[in-house]
């Protein structure tokens, strides 16, 4: 039966178990993800676009849309949009307009748009996926309608209240640096088929797409600093009838939560319709903490922004040549690099399938492009690394460890300086912001206990202390040498090497293996 999920307020949101929630109903999705381009200066005007500047400096009149200022579209913009679109599989318009989208909010400070309307620059693509399942990897091609340019809007600060949104709060803040940032929005056609795999399909599809992006480097994609942004769109009906109503979940901005909202809207359509009830067309809000979905504004009606053709901006008419031009300077696409270096590294598709999920492939590369060994650059980036990223709650890019730390923690180990245990220690230092390898191991002094007369020392000393597990060793019971090596590591600090300890052990009380 269904659970409810308490809401602001002290109201609730009726749900149903996911698997029972698809026995009654089939999900149709649908996803319009916002990239913004990484280029040096805005789409309309030459104000400079990085991320993290004080709040308004940097803004001129034409973003700021005061009187008499003219924009003037952004080459690189164009041409990064075509790359997209081309790695996309769309066909290229040969002319296309810049359209105004006409509303009254605060966030644009002229108070309309310029983006595209019904004159895309790219539509009629399609974008492969492979999802997990228990019957092996399994494909979905997800079709693109559009690829169309747009310039991003200011960003607002709601402050007081308790939810950070508008409803509630005391004052708004804006900041217009973000405003007329190129801003290229990929809207899929509606996926259907997918079932319960639905929210892995979409979190699939925004995964490959964002790979896409970092492999034509049009953009950095960093979905914690918005400049990919992800509207999920949820609708459900019995088997055979048409298709319901929809949510738009607005602005969802990680992997997982891409997933977790399908999932939800899932959950929560389905109580609303097996209740007799109808879903309400609405935009909506995704709430990382929870993993829920609030209500945003009613979107009954089809809302009016009168459209009309850009005055100012003469239309964009690519050439087939330039065209052409663009399409030969694609990449190597993420899946077909995936495959490459699979057979390359000599491992599985479940293993690879690891590496993409753990989000450490890129870095696995990396790590081998300074000579480690593919097997231990995967040990450390999908062991170790994966594990502490988790307990913080960080994305494993964004640990302090680089693939220089490791080529140079594997070279320690590879001559002696270095045990396995000490590198998780020098690496402990190094995450720790204790400095580089070299800088930790002096710092803590990791050095590996080598010296035989002191290791011997040592072993003696754990055997006088031990006399029972001596003869137990003598006596052939070789597994009861691990006291005595553990013995010996607690003395050395851990610092020995375990293996030498061992073979020292059993060679001076005359056993063998």
């Amino acid at each position: 039966r269904g659970g409810a999920v308490p809401m602001s307020g002290n109201q609730t949101i009726s749900r149903i178990p996911f698997d029972q929630a698809l026995d009654a109903f089939e999900p149709v999705l649908g996803l319009e993800t916002h990239v913004e381009l990484g280029t040096a200066s805005k789409m309309f005007c030459g104000c400079p676009t990085e991320f993290g500047g004080a709040p308004n400096t940097q803004v001129c009149p034409v973003c700021l849309g005061l009187p008499g200022s003219l924009p003037v579209v952004n080459a690189m913009a164009v041409e990064s949009t075509i790359r997209m679109g081309l790695a996309l599989h769309c066909n290229i318009a040969s002319w296309c307009r810049f359209a105004r989208k006409n509303y009254f909010y605060p966030d644009m400070p002229k108070d309309y748009q310029i983006s595209q309307y019904d004159e895309p620059l790219c539509f009629d693509g399609y974008l492969d996926v492979v999802v997990a399942t228990d019957d092996g990897p399994r494909e979905f091609r997800v079709e693109i309608e559009r690829v169309h340019m747009e310039e991003d809007t200011g960003k607002l600060t709601h402050t007081g209240g308790d939810t950070g949104r508008i409803h509630g709060a005391d004052y708004s803040l804006v900041d217009y640096n973000r405003a007329g940032i190129p801003l290229i929005e990929i809207v899929t056609k509606p996926i259907v088929g997918a079932g319960a795999l639905a929210p892995l399909v979409a979190r699939a599809y925004v995964t490959e797409l964002r790979d896409l992006m970092r492999s034509l480097e049009v953009s950095d994609v960093r979905m914690d600093q918005g400049s990919l942004r992800c509207d999920v769109n949820v609708s459900l009906a019995p088997a055979g009838e048409p298709w319901g109503t929809r949510s738009e979940t607005k602005n969802v901005n990680s992997l997982r939560s891409v997933e977790r909202a399908v999932r939800f809207e899932i959950e929560r359509q389905a109580a609303v319709l097996s209740g007799g009830e109808r879903v309400v067309q609405e935009t909506r809000h995704f709430h990382e903490d929870t993993g829920e979905t609030t209500p945003g504004r009613s979107k009954e009606h089809a809302e009016d922004y009168r459209y009309f053709p850009e005055p100012d901006l003469v239309p964009v008419a690519p050439s087939e040549a330039w065209i052409e031009e663009l399409r030969a300077t694609l990449p190597e696409v993420p899946s077909a690099r995936r495959a490459r270096l699979r057979d390359e590294w000599g491992i599985s598709d479940l293993e690879m399938q690891t590496l993409v999920n753990a989000e450490a492939l890129e870095l696995v590369a990396a790590t081998i492009t300074t000579g480690v060994d593919q097997g231990a650059a995967r040990k450390w980036w999908t062991g170790e690394f994966t594990r502490i990223a988790n307990e913080q709650g960080v994305a494993l890019e964004d640990l302090a460890v680089t693939p220089a730390h490791i080529a140079r923690v594997e070279a320690l180990i590879a001559d002696g300086s270095l045990t396995d245990k000490l590198a998780r220690a020098v690496f402990e230092g190094v995450l720790a912001g204790e400095g580089d390898v070299d800088e930790v191991i002096a710092a803590r002094g990791l050095v590996v206990v080598g010296d035989d007369s002191t290791l011997m020392a040592a072993i003696e000393q754990a055997l006088a202390d031990q006399p029972d597990v001596a003869e137990k060793i003598r006596g052939g019971k070789v597994q009861a040498a691990g006291a005595i090596v553990g013995a010996v590591m607690k003395a050395t600090k851990g610092q020995a090497d375990a293996a030498k300890v061992r073979t020292l052990l059993l060679a001076h009380l005359g056993v063998e293996e």
